[in-house]
């Protein structure tokens, strides 16, 4: 099944999801390889693997981190294809003070911002959403 393009289908729709749970990017080092559970996306760049895990796995690893983050999961089923769900959200986060890393997955879109805005990003996503509801 293909994901949604409108985007005000997706605005209206995206239901964002708090995940329990802290995560953090980091560097994959020796002990973790792509294949682990915990490790919820990972990605090659030049300088090496990008992982996401939980904090306390990337901890027990010994790997370090800068930066601990909330993840929040847009539940609507997005199309890898739609044009202006991420530029939407990232606008209405930025124009919050809240920074947000978006990963796009085959069904979802999913954030990642600084563990204290946890509950403000969520907000701000939900009256995104009950505006969009709101507009004919």
């Amino acid at each position: 099944m293909n994901g949604e393009t409108d985007l005000q289908t997706l605005i209206r729709e995206m239901k964002p999801k708090l995940n329990a749970g802290e995560y953090v990017f980091c560097a994959l080092g020796p002990g973790l390889d792509p294949s682990d559970p915990e490790i919820l996306g990972w990605f090659r760049e030049q300088e090496g693997v990008t992982a996401i895990l939980p904090r306390a796995r990337a901890e027990a690893a010994g790997l370090s981190y800068s930066f601990v983050a909330a993840w929040i999961t847009l539940t609507v089923h997005s199309s890898l294809e739609a044009v202006g769900l991420t530029a939407a959200v990232s606008q209405a986060l930025a124009q919050a003070g809240i920074s947000c890393n978006i990963v796009a997955a085959l069904h979802h879109d999913h954030l990642f911002v600084p563990l204290k805005n946890a509950a403000r990003a969520t907000q701000v996503l939900e009256g995104m959403s009950r505006a969009a509801r709101s507009t004919p």
